[in-house]
């Protein structure tokens, strides 16, 4: 480890940590973009999928029931 005196070596590596905290940063910022854009787009699909169920629902409901006569081969 550098000793604590030498004001140069110091000045640099707390520059190099400034830099790798400004690049997590910018990482940090586009994964969350990421996250909430794929949350949106999940949530876009939630209520798609609940708007296809209700529409099969009422397509099943409305449709005409099987009737209980056997075949036209009896």
């Amino acid at each position: 480890m550098a000793p604590m005196n030498d004001t140069g070596t110091l000045s640099d590596r707390i520059d190099a940590l400034e830099i790798r905290l400004a690049f997590q940063d910018e990482t940090i910022e586009a994964l969350n973009n990421t996250i909430t854009a794929q949350w949106q787009q999940i949530d876009a699909l939630t209520r798609q999928l609940a708007a296809l169920n209700e529409r099969l629902r009422e397509a099943e409901a409305n449709a005409p029931g099987a009737t209980n006569e056997p075949p036209p081969h009896y």
